[in-house]
């Protein structure tokens, strides 16, 4: 039997307190601990909030890294269609990170609400995988404690989301690809064809993950390949493969700092997804030191998520749900700052490649991963982090279809001094 919402119940004050806090009319169901509903039943986004203390969450901090507590916790849940459900409320939230902007009636009226459900209290405990690093930020010590709680959350949790290539970054679905395994495959050898490499070359992969692209650049290519972690879990992992694969004696993984690499020169440097954690103001020091590691005519591939100008990026945000849970200190530049701070380095910037929509379809494919294993997922980390993932993979994907955010390879080479690039003249040639 249908519950009826009336003025006593839980959820009808919910209800109120949520529209108001919105300050929008967008039709919502919301159910509550005590049995209680209110709103539409078919409404677009449908709430349970399994605790009272769901709500105390969201008084201290009424803004996306309350809401992203109570998920975290398991205290809220969505029970419509997750992708739509944040869609929608992304629609009335937007970019606020900070307190919902409301008047002090609906202020006055919210804190009635709250007080007659009995919600009033200190600030919950925030859930366990939230983290607030200190020390300086991007020195040595803090990048390797920022990267350890990202990626060391266990190697086979992360082959459950995504899958046999083990790799985590933009895949590049052409034409006729269908898998996900495929699509990174196609992702890596773009690089390598972008990178020039062949038989004896020497290429070096900042930031390497779990190895499938250096992997991929000795097996296919004859490459002699370095790869370079902070992660001791990525690089157990990545050794392990390379073993398995008989490619010990062209392949290097090291748990290193890109700025403590000095074995160069290198015939080619690939960077895929590790440039979002370098920050803005160590961006000369990064691309200096990929310049310098190059031989004349070497060349650099940067793959790199980018924001729009005008879109905040994340690092030093106290409220932000991504630095908090996700990517500690990590840094979504313009792809304008990129690249000029590719060429402040010496470079010469030959090509540049967006592939925003295929980021989607990726991050999409992670979360069916996580969704169709939810039980293994949570048994192989914690339900909390196993929640962080669905929520920043799906928020990340609707992201890149909005077009605030995208994802770019940039193609730079370190000319000679008589400003010989060795290159083809043209894009054809160079991938042919």
């Amino acid at each position: 039997m249908k519950c009826v919402a009336t003025s006593h119940n839980a959820a009808s004050a919910v209800h109120t307190l949520v529209r108001a806090a919105l300050g929008s009319d967008l039709p919502l169901h919301i159910r509550c601990w005590d049995g209680s509903e209110a709103g539409p039943p078919d409404a677009p986004i449908r709430l349970l909030l399994r605790r009272r203390r769901a709500l105390r969450r969201l008084l201290w901090a009424p803004n996306e890294l309350g809401i992203a507590r109570c998920f975290v916790s398991g205290d809220l849940d969505v029970e419509s269609d997750f992708f739509e459900s944040l869609s929608q409320l992304e629609r009335v939230i937007g970019n606020q990170s900070g307190p919902l902007d409301v008047d002090r009636d609906v202020k006055l009226d919210m804190i009635r609400s709250v007080l007659r459900l009995g919600a009033i209290g200190l600030p919950p405990k925030p859930p366990a995988e939230e983290i607030r690093l200190g020390g300086r930020l991007h020195s040595k010590r803090r990048d390797a404690e920022a990267i350890s709680h990202h990626y060391d959350v266990g190697n086979d949790f992360y082959a459950l989301v995504l899958g046999p290539t083990m790799t985590y970054s933009c895949a590049v679905w052409g034409e006729g690809v269908e898998s996900l395994e495929d699509a990174q495959i196609a992702k890596v050898d773009l690089v390598a064809r972008k990178l020039g490499l062949g038989e004896g070359k020497r290429v070096l992969d900042v930031g390497c993950g779990w190895g499938t692209f250096v992997i991929h650049a000795a097996k296919e290519y004859g490459a002699h390949a370095v790869g370079v972690t902070l992660s001791q879990a990525q690089a157990d992992f990545a050794r392990k493969r390379v073993a398995e694969e008989g490619l010990s004696d062209l392949v290097e993984i090291r748990v290193q700092d890109y700025r403590d690499v000095h074995d160069g020169p290198f015939d080619a440097i690939s960077s895929i997804g590790m440039a979002e954690h370098v920050g803005e103001a160590m961006l000369p020091t990064y691309t200096k030191a990929l310049y310098d590691l190059l031989k004349p005519e070497g060349r650099l591939l940067n793959h790199a998520i980018s924001r729009k100008v005008g879109v905040k990026g994340h690092t030093g945000e106290r409220t932000s749900f991504i630095n908090r849970y996700v990517f500690p200190d990590g840094e979504l530049e313009p792809l304008g700052v990129m690249v000029d701070a590719i060429e402040d380095a010496g470079f010469e910037v030959r090509d540049v490649e967006a592939l925003r929509e295929h980021y989607a379809l990726t991050l999409r494919a992670w979360v069916a991963n996580l969704e169709s294993r939810w039980a293994d997922a949570v048994r192989l980390t914690s339900e909390g982090r196993a929640r962080v993932w669905r929520l920043y993979m799906a928020a990340s994907a609707l992201t890149f279809e909005r077009g605030s955010i995208g994802v770019n390879q940039v193609l730079a080479v370190k000319t000679t001094d008589k400003g010989n690039a060795g290159l083809p003249r043209t894009r054809t040639a160079l991938l042919s």
